[in-house]
């Protein structure tokens, strides 16, 4: 079983945002000579249309509710997966597990909402272009592996000041009169 699942939730949420608007950010400037307010002007242009590019600092600050909402909605699924799945669980126990696991999970994330969120909110199918791959791979390290790492593999409090390391195992074992002698993740 997971501990702390809300603890967790609000880690991976908030550590995802971060993580991914930082990438998404810098990718926009530097990558793609844009800037940030127009980075997420375009992600409010989906719910708002078109008429949000040119609505400024107030669209821009939708835009980024709406990147923290999503980032909120797809840790919440993860958790409610991990939670409810023995075998991810013991997927992500193994060596590279949680690597493995956010290879699939971060661009599973990116398939299903430049592929069927976004085109059903603006009504036209998605253009597959470069960017559109850049996406797909940066989805792994800038949002798949955050959400796992945060939802199974970060350790709890006391774990990480009480506990110790079963590396061979790849689990936290507690051994402490007061927290009992238990492993968990």
């Amino acid at each position: 079983m997971i501990a702390n699942p809300l603890r967790r939730l609000v880690t991976a949420w908030l550590l995802t945002a971060a993580i991914d608007g930082t990438f998404s950010s810098l990718l926009s400037v530097a990558a793609y000579h844009s800037t940030v307010t127009r980075l997420f002007q375009g992600v409010a242009a989906t719910l708002l249309g078109p008429e949000a590019l040119t609505g400024g600092t107030s669209t821009a600050l939708i835009g980024v509710a709406m990147h923290v909402g999503v980032a909120f909605g797809w840790s919440a699924v993860f958790l409610l997966l991990a939670m409810r799945s023995r075998r991810i669980r013991d997927t992500i126990a193994t060596p590279y597990g949680v690597v493995g696991v956010a290879a699939l999970y971060g661009p599973f994330i990116w398939l299903v909402m430049s592929l069927a969120v976004m085109p059903l909110l603006v009504h036209r199918p998605p253009a597959i272009t470069f960017r559109w791959w850049v996406q797909l791979v940066g989805h792994f390290p800038f949002v798949g592996l955050p959400i796992v790492w945060s939802i199974v593999a970060l350790p709890d409090r006391d774990e990480r000041f009480g506990g110790r390391w079963s590396g061979r195992r790849r689990r936290w074992r507690i051994s402490s009169p007061a927290a009992g002698d238990h492993e968990g993740r």
